[in-house]
C-alpha cells in the first residue's frame, strides 16, 4: 500500500470539498480549484477527511494512487493558505516594480518587460530586498508562472546577475586565466 496515499487529507476551518463522479472540487477562503481524477481512483469525504482508494493492485494504480493524494493536498493547502514562490533580482541596473497589476521588469533588454498575472495569481515587489514573490492558490500555476519570470533572464554563471528563486545556489565559474590574476 502507498504510504502517501493511504494517508487520510484533514480539511481545515472553512475548506469544502464537492465530489462528483470523478471531479473534485475543493473551495476556500483563497479560491476554488478543481481536478479530474484519474479512473481507477475513488475519492471519499468520511468524517471531515477526504480518502483516496484505488481500484486494484495493478503497477499503474499503485503508482496514480499517491500522485492522486498529493494532488488533492495540495489543492487543500492552495485553497486554505495559498502557495508563494519569490524570485530574487540580482545585477546592475536589474529591477522590478508594479505598475497596476503588471509587473515591470528592467532586465538589460532595451525595453521593460511586462508580465500579466494569470487569473488566480498576483505578484509582489519588494523593491528594497530586490525580490518578486508570485503568489496564489493553485501550486502548479504558482511554479510555471514563477518559472515563466525567471526564464527572461536566468542567472548566468560568471558574474551571477539574473533572476534566480531565493535561497538557489549558482555554481560560479573562475572567467578568463588571465583576468584572475
Amino acid at each position: 500500500m502507498s504510504r502517501i496515499g493511504k494517508k487520510p487529507i484533514v480539511l481545515p476551518k472553512g475548506v469544502t470539498v464537492d465530489i462528483k463522479d470523478n471531479t473534485i472540487k475543493v473551495k476556500g477562503p483563497k479560491g476554488e480549484l478543481s481536478r479530474a481524477v484519474a479512473e481507477g481512483m475513488s475519492v471519499a469525504l468520511e468524517n471531515g477527511e477526504v480518502i483516496v482508494r484505488r481500484a486494484s493492485e495493478e503497477r499503474q494504480m499503485r503508482a496514480l494512487h499517491g500522485t492522486t493524494r498529493a494532488l488533492l493536498n495540495n489543492m487543500v493547502t492552495g485553497v486554505s493558505t495559498g502557495f508563494t514562490k519569490a524570485l530574487q533580482v540580482e545585477g546592475v541596473g536589474y529591477r522590478a516594480e508594479m505598475k497596476g497589476k503588471q509587473l515591470v521588469m528592467a532586465l538589460g533588454f532595451s525595453h521593460p518587460i511586462t508580465v500579466d498575472a494569470p487569473a488566480g495569481i498576483s505578484f509582489g515587489v519588494d523593491e528594497k530586498t530586490r525580490t518578486i514573490t508570485v503568489n496564489g492558490a493553485d501550486r502548479e500555476l504558482v511554479g510555471q508562472v514563477a518559472a515563466d519570470i525567471r526564464a527572461w533572464r536566468p542567472p548566468e554563471p560568471y558574474k551571477g546577475k539574473g533572476l534566480r528563486y531565493v535561497g538557489e545556489r549558482i555554481k560560479r565559474k573562475a572567467g578568463k586565466a588571465g583576468k584572475a590574476a
